[in-house]
């Protein structure tokens, strides 16, 4: 007697088939995740480099000499021309929060901080008038981490 062969996917080769996507998926996930996150991170650098850039000229730029009360005294009308966009004057953007302080007409601190701690960003960000940026990974930056390479 001649069996009759079916023709079609056995339950164990679907199987297989879903696990290998399954992985391949895990994996493309993890990758897009981490590259929004450098993203992030990339964007609040340029973020405060952008505000210590913004109050320096600022403060080149008006007599007599001070620094921004705050980060909305560097967009238009309050400045002209505006110094930072309107975005990064709201303290928000892509993830993290921007602190403007000024300490006195002569100091400012600027800090970025991530919204949603290893989720938008694994690192907290500082910079003052001296214009150097500095970063840690575990806490918020402060004038004693170290520099931003």
């Amino acid at each position: 007697m001649m069996l009759k062969r079916s023709k079609g996917f056995t339950l164990i080769e679907i199987m297989i088939v879903v696990a290998i996507i399954a992985t391949l998926a895990t994996l493309a996930v993890s990758s897009m995740l981490r590259s929004r996150l450098n993203a992030n991170e990339v964007t609040a650098i340029a973020g405060c480099r952008s505000i210590a850039t913004g109050s320096q000229n600022y403060y080149v730029n008006i007599t007599p000499h001070a620094y921004p009360s705050a980060l909305t005294d560097l967009t238009s009308p309050a400045s002209n021309p505006a110094y930072i966009d309107t975005v990064l004057a709201s303290g928000t953007r892509q993830g993290y929060a921007y602190a403007y302080q000024l300490v006195d007409s002569e100091h400012f601190t600027v800090r970025a901080n991530p919204t949603s701690p290893g989720r938008t960003g694994n690192r907290y960000f500082f910079v003052d008038e001296t214009g150097v940026l500095r970063a840690n990974s575990t806490q918020q930056a402060t004038v004693t981490d170290p520099p931003v390479e």
